[in-house]
């Protein structure tokens, strides 16, 4: 225990992380990746609970913009979430974890529904839990969905897992003068407009004192360094 810097973690993994370069669907080998690095962080004593987006099968805004009513189109993103949910849980199973798949929205066929004592009772036993189908609600990302899971089983740090390796004062692909930021407050984050989540989602982190960190899924075994304490990516915190 005395390795970790987080006993107990939210992470978030978008969607689109999962796809590889195909940019749809599920590449396995990444998966197997993830899975692996989880599998050392509860190795290591860390209760992991994990959200998975679901960008890599359907987004409600992007996809649906204008084709679709908006409650539509963001109910079927939830749904893209929960096969994301799944197909990582059995992964884990692979490796030997046992995973729960716990959804914002009954589907007792798949999953099993969310409430904050089940999480609690699944992580001590020391299970990984997914959570599925984001907030429940239309017009929250699963950002947004992965801080509010993470303020409800009292997480000591939300780890964002992106394709981007920290976050930027603008787009580094586009920018070259972009500047790389290692550590912010989350009234710094607001007041700039920094893309990194959804305003929601920061703001909801800012008011329940969490820590975020935000950093590359890409980088070598990134999510245990983060999990041990190593300066990667960017900290994100009210105050240092």
């Amino acid at each position: 225990m005395s390795d970790i810097k987080y006993k107990r973690i939210l992470l978030k993994v978008s969607g689109e992380a999962l796809a590889g370069k195909e940019g749809t669907g599920l590449d396995f080998s990444i998966l197997h990746s993830v899975c692996a690095s989880i599998k050392e962080c509860a190795e290591l004593g860390v209760q992991v609970g994990l959200v998975i987006g679901g960008g890599n099968f359907w987004r409600g805004v992007k996809n649906g913009a204008g084709k679709l009513q908006r409650s539509h189109g963001d109910a079927m993103g939830m749904l893209a979430t929960v096969m994301n949910a799944i197909a990582v849980a059995d992964v884990l199973g692979q490796h030997g974890l046992d995973a729960r798949v716990l959804t914002a929205v009954e589907m007792n066929k798949f999953a099993e529904y969310f409430t904050r004592d089940t999480a609690e009772r699944y992580l001590n036993e020391g299970k990984v839990v997914l959570f599925a189908a984001g907030t429940g609600n239309p017009y929250f990302s699963t950002d947004t969905g992965a801080v509010l899971r993470g303020v409800e089983i009292e997480a000591d740090a939300i780890l964002m897992a992106k394709n981007v390796d920290a976050i930027y004062s603008a787009d580094p692909k586009k920018d070259p003068n972009a500047v790389r930021y290692s550590q912010l407050t989350y009234s710094k984050v607001l007041e700039d407009n920094l893309k990194a989540t959804d305003i929601t989602a920061m703001a909801l982190a800012m008011d329940n004192d969490m820590t975020m960190v935000c950093f590359g899924l890409d980088e070598e075994n990134s999510i245990v360094r983060v999990v041990r304490g190593e300066a990667i990516g960017t900290t994100v915190k009210n105050k240092f």
